[in-house]
């Protein structure tokens, strides 16, 4: 599960200019993969909790050391090395300021924020924000997962609208939201039996 790419840092992207709202985020580049460091975490946990891990086909990666403007959320085919990189928002209380950037994570209750780790994802079912897909956290920074009702799902503010808008998407209740079109995307490739893992380098 090894992708030697380059990868954009938070100093490139400023120092770029890269996070600038309108008509400028048409050139904003996809990150190329995630983080090395970030893989090699993601390839132990894929060994780790393999034994529950029923599908090995897609693997999911979240790469929060990226700004919320540029695609970090990964689906990858380790049999192929097809990478499909989408936009994905954390958590309010992983970003208390709004900035984009992913400050801290957390699993307590209540916390609003993204959660790093390990997860198993489950069923499918239509919630509050339509079609969703449910996550178990496998790891004791993520336990509380289910309790917490993190899941994957659409909403608004990760719209195209919005990023241009703002220059960045909203932030969501510590799930793993995507625009409505990526969100069907991965809930239709990213079945039940998959790993998903999420942090930063």
């Amino acid at each position: 599960m090894s992708i030697d790419l380059p990868i954009l840092s938070r100093r490139t992207l400023l120092g770029a200019g890269l996070l600038a709202a309108g008509p400028a985020l048409a050139s904003l580049p996809r990150a190329a993969a995630p983080h090395p460091r970030l893989l090699e975490r993601a390839r132990d946990a894929f060994v780790r909790h393999g034994h529950r891990i029923a599908r090995k086909d897609l693997i999911a990666i979240a790469d929060y050391g990226v700004h919320s403007a540029i695609p970090r959320f990964f689906l990858y085919a380790p049999d192929t090395g097809a990478l499909t990189a989408l936009r994905v928002a954390h958590g309010r209380g992983s970003d208390p300021a709004h900035s984009g950037w992913l400050q801290r994570f957390s699993a307590q209750p209540g916390s609003a924020a993204s959660s790093e780790g390990a997860y198993l994802t489950g069923e499918a079912y239509w919630g509050q924000h339509g079609a969703s897909r449910r996550l178990i956290g496998l790891d004791p920074e993520n336990s509380t997962a289910m309790a917490r009702a993190i899941v994957i799902h659409g909403a608004w503010y990760c719209e195209r609208q919005v990023l241009e808008k703002t220059g960045k998407l909203g932030r969501s209740e510590g799930c793993f939201a995507f625009s409505q079109a990526d969100a069907g995307l991965v809930l239709d490739r990213l079945g039940p039996g998959h790993l998903l893992f999420s942090g930063r380098a």
